[in-house]
């Protein structure tokens, strides 16, 4: 049998940002039948080890990644059941989260098309509770199922033992720990589409569609996010690269008092998240440039690398930012990619 893990493979096509840095040792996983080779290598289990799904929420900060790789390739699509309403439907970790999407609404399986064009894996989706225009994973996620690489058990999880809030979850807070090797979703054979976002209803408009099958909704969400958002295969990014800020009532007041303008959204628990866009672009930093990193001239939320940047360089401009909005505003920014 081949070797599992190869030695100082390199990590720049396997990251968004496109940043250059080497693994000490990397694996592909395409098959579970892998996996007692995997949890029999004592350097994976013991020692430091990076889980890589797309590379697209990761930030290398150095160009030697002293840890045991492992970059999940899985592939698989099965419908698990469908009562003529509801269907179930899992994915392997590694399917392209987008192809996965569409693959969806191709079947007539609905309510994932605002996801539409989210880069990455279907086995991160959870991890990062991704969201867009109103619809995050845990509305839509049933169960999944992973590997604790501490003990070699596999684990079902239903989606309320996640510990799903805003870009977080339990696999998320416990980093390295679980392996996800499958998530399914509950979806609708019924079109309730949510286009609520006022981006969407402008494009659908634009397009001549009153009355937008969910297909049409993800035509509309690509074209909104490529509007938006670099290609990674052009401009390195790791797409937003920081969350939406929760603050306190009080707090929002007194910025609103400054600035109306500043879009804002109440939430359950009496907070207000605030547009982190907004308050970026606001403080001056959209198209701005510190050496070869920079935030994008069209979408101030993105963070890139315009050719040769370093993970030191996009952490010294996420850092400048943030210091100022912190500085104007009075709000703390957080990354959204994880720092390795």
């Amino acid at each position: 049998m081949p070797p599992l893990f190869h030695p100082d493979v390199p990590l720049t096509a396997l990251n968004t940002f496109g940043l250059v840095a080497r693994a000490r040792r990397l694996a592909t996983l395409s098959d579970e039948a892998q996996l007692p080779a995997l949890l029999a290598d004592d350097d994976f289990r013991h020692g430091p080890r990076l889980l890589l799904g797309g590379g697209s929420n990761l930030l290398l900060t150095h160009t030697e990644v002293n840890a045991s790789v492992l970059r999940i390739a899985t592939q698989g699509i099965r419908l698990l059941a469908d009562d003529g309403e509801q269907v179930q439907v899992e994915a392997a970790a590694g399917e392209s989260w987008h192809g996965f999407v569409r693959h969806t609404l191709q079947h007539g399986w609905f309510g994932l098309e605002n996801l539409s064009l989210i880069p990455g894996t279907v086995g991160a989706s959870p991890i990062q509770n991704i969201g867009a225009y109103g619809v995050e994973v845990k509305d839509r996620l049933h169960s999944l199922r992973a590997l604790s690489l501490d003990d070699g058990q596999m684990h079902e999880f239903a989606a309320g033992d996640c510990a799903f809030a805003y870009r977080d979850s339990l696999f998320k807070q416990q980093a390295g720990r679980w392996l996800v090797l499958a998530v399914r979703f509950t979806l609708s054979r019924r079109a309730a589409v949510q286009i609520d976002y006022g981006e969407l209803r402008q494009d659908l408009a634009e397009h001549g569609v009153s009355a937008p099958t969910p297909l049409e909704v993800s035509d509309a969400v690509m074209r909104v996010r490529q509007r938006k958002l670099p290609d990674p295969a052009e401009l390195g990014n790791a797409g937003s690269f920081f969350k939406n800020p929760v603050v306190d009532a009080a707090h929002a007041a007194a910025l609103l008092a400054q600035w109306p303008d500043l879009p804002h959204y109440p939430q359950a628990d009496g907070r207000v998240k605030l547009a982190a866009g907004w308050l970026i672009d606001r403080a001056g930093w959209k198209g701005r440039r510190l050496g070869p990193a920079g935030v994008h001239a069209r979408q101030a939320l993105v963070l890139v690398n315009h050719g040769g940047a370093t993970g030191a360089d996009i952490v010294a401009l996420a850092e400048a930012i943030a210091a100022d909005v912190r500085q104007r505003y009075g709000v703390a920014l957080e990354a959204e990619p994880v720092r390795v």
